[in-house]
């Protein structure tokens, strides 16, 4: 997500008790964070959730208030994008909620930030870059094998992921992604407003497409005990010839 540069938001986030900053400055803190996010919760026993590319947070903010039984860390990598999404929770839950973590992070890395010991239940993948215009750009896509091995990496046994894309093509090509990883489909539509499918958060980005009548394709998927066995390094899609 591009976004004018905030000069309130590095400020505000320093100063936010629930902000966390895995990049590198003077403020970050990559190499203590993995197998402590669970003890960084008042109730360390609750679910824990991850969303991988939060945004500013407009649904996110919902399901933090809607779910005071649930910890969540919401991730990104803008922190101009997160100082929106801080404000967006804060006005949602109050200013210090005590069941989540505002992240700013490359999450292409997130192995590095998450082990085995954090074992999140469920993460989020809503909206991502398709990466569709050309197919050596396939593998920086949030849905990816080799992506999709780093979260098996961490995510608790039997956890899921929930993936929601405006894009038919990411959609397509992620279904094989799941299942060459070693993911179940547990729920998976092409039209999740028609479908009904609960519970749903809104995003900035949703309300655009939906406003312009573009079906939202969603699926979740659970990951089976089985690891699979082959490089995601060198896999390249062969469904569609692209360039």
């Amino acid at each position: 997500m591009h976004m004018r540069t905030k000069k309130w938001a590095r400020p505000e986030l320093q100063a936010c008790p629930f902000f966390i900053n895995s990049i590198k400055g003077p403020d970050s803190e990559p190499d203590i964070l993995k197998g402590t996010w669970r003890k960084r919760f008042a109730d360390p026993g609750k679910p824990l959730h991850l969303e991988m590319g939060c945004g500013k947070a407009v649904s996110t903010a919902k399901m933090i208030a809607d779910n005071p039984g649930v910890n969540y860390v919401a991730a990104d990598l803008s922190a101009d994008v997160l100082g929106v999404a801080r404000r967006n929770i804060v006005a949602a839950c109050g200013e210090e909620p005590g069941n989540v973590q505002i992240l700013l992070a490359d999450i292409c890395f997130v192995d590095k930030l998450f082990g085995p010991e954090d074992a999140p239940e469920r993460i989020y993948i809503h909206f991502c870059n398709p990466w569709t215009e050309h197919l050596r750009h396939e593998k920086r896509r949030l849905t990816h094998p080799r992506q999709l091995m780093q979260y098996r990496s961490f995510l608790k046994e039997g956890g899921e992921i929930w993936f929601k894309t405006d894009d038919d093509t990411l959609f397509d090509e992620s279904l094989v992604y799941f299942d060459l990883c070693g993911f179940e489909p547990v729920t998976i539509g092409r039209n999740l407003h028609a479908d009904g499918f609960s519970p749903n958060y809104v995003s900035e980005h949703e309300e655009k497409y939906m406003a312009q009548g573009v079906p939202i394709k969603y699926g979740v998927f659970r990951m089976k005990p089985e690891t699979p066995d082959f490089d995601p390094t060198r896999y390249r899609i062969r469904m569609n010839a692209r360039d």
